[in-house]
């Protein structure tokens, strides 16, 4: 008789099972029926996953649990949950600290290393939030784990739980190991960067003795692509990101009855100022990410566009290749771009409108300021719009490229998928990182996420990741820290 031995303990304080049989697979028969978190423990017994990727699992299924929309008031309880797995795993309460804001939180932990390469911290992002779901519209339940046909699904599985799943099983994984960074690192977990990122911008402004670091790696960014048949394309490095920022035009009038038609029409004025904004382009810009990506892209890419990526990295100066670019969905990375998106005006069908408003939605280039790009806006409206700025929005520059980061990741990646082109990227779109390159942290979008465009579900129904990338980033990340913070 072929007789297994299975020690299964949760971090829950569960009563230790200990099931002894013909074989792992009828205990975990038993097992499963009795509890959920059972299963991918029984997995690692198997041999299926270890014991490190089993645990990573148990806690993306807790995390998956928790509904961290706006609102809910989830997200400091989902916070205390990681604080208790890393108080357990042996971090002193002194270096973990939940930190409430409104009905949200943030989570920031400390990892002690020794100091032996007398350098400053390495930070390791992920947002804890994600972006609400209306149960009825999903085919699964998004607030349980669920695996099917090699895909995990849930909300947030993707958009980014799977990277506060990563992060946090590898500071398990770490401690479990005895392993000693030359550096601390500090885990930055927010709270609301799918709404307002208010918890971002409190951690940079008001503790940032709590979060500095020489640079940050954002599970947030970056990541890998997959064709349509599972094989590896491309990682992006992600080293800049666009600021968001929206600009509201607001035309008033002291209106009138409409059978008297005027030349000041506050709708008429506001169009015409529109039209100007429309017809605007914004300087072209680039960066040495931007360059660099187009000069390797270029390479690969067909036709026209393929020669304009290349002529670009080579001249950035080059307006006929700016403007063939300008016709794609690259016109993000080669300049700021501004567009309505709203527009509301008028009080009664009868009338001439007292006020006419417009909403802008600028997307600006690193390195350029909100108020640069507001004053250009007034410019071409006119002295006759009011031009308010919406909200609090941040513009950051462009991280500078660095070799040991970008080679790390490089090696990193590879391990998993070899010989995968690694390349410098920016992103058109904005994430926590820009706050901590508003405040001088460096910020590195590097997701541990290989995943096909087909699949890229994140903000919408029936959200999923492929099992194996899963895993596969669980050993990435273990792989990246060990190699940036275990070196003199």
């Amino acid at each position: 008789m072929n007789t297994h031995a299975i020690d299964l303990q949760s971090s829950h304080a569960r009563p230790r099972v200990r099931i002894e049989g013909r074989g792992v697979r009828r205990a975990c028969a038993t097992i499963v029926a009795l509890t959920s978190l059972a299963s991918p423990l029984c997995l690692a017994a198997a041999g299926q996953v270890s014991a490190h990727d089993a645990k990573a699992r148990e806690i993306l299924e807790r995390v998956i649990s928790f509904e961290t929309s706006e609102g809910k008031g989830q997200t400091p309880v989902m916070a205390k949950y990681l604080a208790g797995e890393l108080r357990a795993a042996g971090i002193p309460d002194a270096d973990i600290h939940i930190l409430p804001l409104g009905d949200t939180a943030s989570l920031v932990v400390r990892y002690r290393g020794d100091g032996s390469s007398g350098k400053k911290p390495i930070a390791l992002m992920a947002h804890m939030d994600v972006v609400a779901a209306k149960r009825e519209d999903w085919e699964r339940d998004q607030f349980k784990l669920i695996e099917e046909n090699g895909y995990f699904y849930g909300r947030g599985v993707y958009d980014v739980k799977q990277g506060v799943t990563s992060i946090t099983s590898t500071f398990l994984r770490l401690k479990a190991e005895r392993f000693v960074p030359t550096r601390d690192l500090v885990i930055v977990f927010t709270g609301d960067e799918e709404s307002f990122q208010h918890t971002t911008e409190d951690l940079a402004k008001n503790h940032r003795d709590l979060v500095d670091a020489e640079y940050a790696l954002n599970s947030d960014g970056g990541g890998g692509t997959l064709d349509e048949n599972g094989k590896p394309l491309v990682f992006n490095f992600q080293t800049a990101e666009k600021s968001y920022a929206d600009f509201e035009l607001t035309v008033t009038n002291p209106g009138g009855h409409s059978s008297l038609p005027r030349a000041d029409n506050a709708i008429y004025e506001l169009a015409d100022a529109l039209k100007k904004v429309q017809a605007y382009e914004f300087p072209v810009m680039s960066n040495d990410t931007t360059l660099a990506y187009f000069a390797i892209l270029g390479k690969t890419a067909a036709g026209e566009e393929g020669q304009a990526m290349l002529r670009f990295s080579k001249n950035p100066q080059d307006q006929e290749a700016a403007k063939i670019l300008a016709g794609t969905s690259y016109v993000g990375m080669t300049r700021t771009t501004c567009v309505a998106t709203t527009l509301r005006g008028g009080h009664a069908p009868n009338a001439l409108p007292q006020s006419a408003t417009a909403n802008v939605n600028c997307r600006i280039f690193p390195g350029v300021s909100v108020e640069e790009v507001r004053d250009k806006l007034q410019e071409l409206a006119g002295a006759n719009v009011k031009i308010e700025t919406m909200g609090n929005p941040t513009s950051s520059p462009a991280s500078e490229l660095r070799k040991d980061v970008l080679e790390a990741v490089t090696r990193a990646v590879h391990e998993n998928y070899p010989g995968v082109p690694v390349v410098p990227s920016q992103s058109s779109g904005a994430s926590d990182g820009i706050y901590f390159r508003a405040v001088g942290i460096p910020t590195y979008g590097v997701s541990e996420t290989f995943i096909k465009e087909s699949d890229e579900f994140a903000h919408g129904l029936n959200e999923r990741l492929p099992v194996e990338s899963f895993y596969n980033g669980l050993a990435y990340w273990h792989s990246l820290v060990t190699d940036l913070a275990g070196r003199r």
